[in-house]
């Protein structure tokens, strides 16, 4: 029986990777299924995904390969069976459109996810857990009980043994040391009117100001603030006949969408890190 596996690299670019990164999976029985590559000139960084099937080897004999294989070239790279889906660990404050859209396709076999729990600083959502049949913890935040909630959040993660947590809008700044245990497996989304519209109601201030563009941000979350990697963006065109309640309806779909995109790209191994950029292979 084949087994598939994708595998990212990234290393610095020299002729001959796609040449040399072929020729080793061919001489293990390897059958490239799909590939992708981009070469950054401004970093002179050379980015590749493949995923391939392969029955001689196992996945502990490929990866000791592959690390004595990627030594010479100088890569960075990952190895992933595709039949295992991302252990993933949702966080929510009091909005659950991004939850709720996520738990859909989760359920309907959109998302190669494996939801193992939901952790939140309020209770609303507790019976939307329960009827995905997805443990719910409940973690109020306070100033004085950040650190103490953090470290039950994170207790959490490890346990599950998460790949993957999503701030499904978790309206809690994680603190730097948080952001770095996570670096790289935590997507954020947010309204893209940062950093015009800062702060509570943004899209009552995007209206009072008559905007004419809605969008949202997934990224990385970084110890700055809203500003790691970005991952997908969207926009919805609106005009002076919209209220409100339509700026709103129409900000938390595109939010859905756009966090849903994102989130099924690093489920996938699409995403690569490139600096403060990505690198994504759709």
């Amino acid at each position: 029986m084949n087994h598939v596996y994708t595998l990212n690299l990234s290393c610095p670019d020299r002729s001959g990777i796609v040449h040399a990164v072929s020729g080793f999976l061919f001489e293990r029985g390897g059958n490239i299924e799909e590939a992708a590559q981009f070469n950054d000139p401004d970093t002179g960084l050379f980015f590749m995904r493949v995923q391939f099937a392969c029955q001689q080897l196992t996945h502990d004999d490929l990866r000791l390969q592959l690390k004595l294989f990627a030594e010479s070239l100088q890569m960075r790279w990952t190895l992933h069976a595709t039949s295992q889906p991302m252990r993933t660990v949702l966080l929510v404050s009091k909005e659950g459109h991004c939850l709720n859209d996520l738990l859909f396709r989760w359920k309907s076999g959109l998302l190669g996810l494996d939801i193992r729990a939901i952790i939140s600083n309020h209770r609303d959502f507790y019976q939307l857990a329960a009827s995905y049949n997805v443990p719910f913890h409940h973690i109020p935040v306070t100033a004085a009980t950040k650190a103490q909630a953090e470290a039950r959040q994170y207790e959490i993660i490890e346990a599950e043994g998460a790949e993957l947590v999503v701030l499904a809008r978790y309206m809690q700044i994680l603190s730097d040391d948080l952001c770095r245990k996570l670096a790289g497996r935590a997507i954020n989304i947010h309204h893209s009117f940062l950093p015009s519209f800062k702060g509570a109601k943004p899209y009552y201030q995007a209206h009072d100001r008559g905007v004419k563009l809605i969008g949202a941000t997934a990224h990385y979350v970084t110890a700055d603030l809203d500003e790691g990697p970005i991952i997908e963006q969207d926009v919805a065109r609106v005009d002076h006949s919209k209220t409100v309640e339509d700026f709103t309806a129409l900000g938390r779909d595109t939010e859905s969408q756009v966090l849903a995109r994102a989130v099924k790209w690093h489920s996938e191994h699409r995403v690569l890190l490139n600096g403060h950029k990505t690198v994504i292979f759709k």
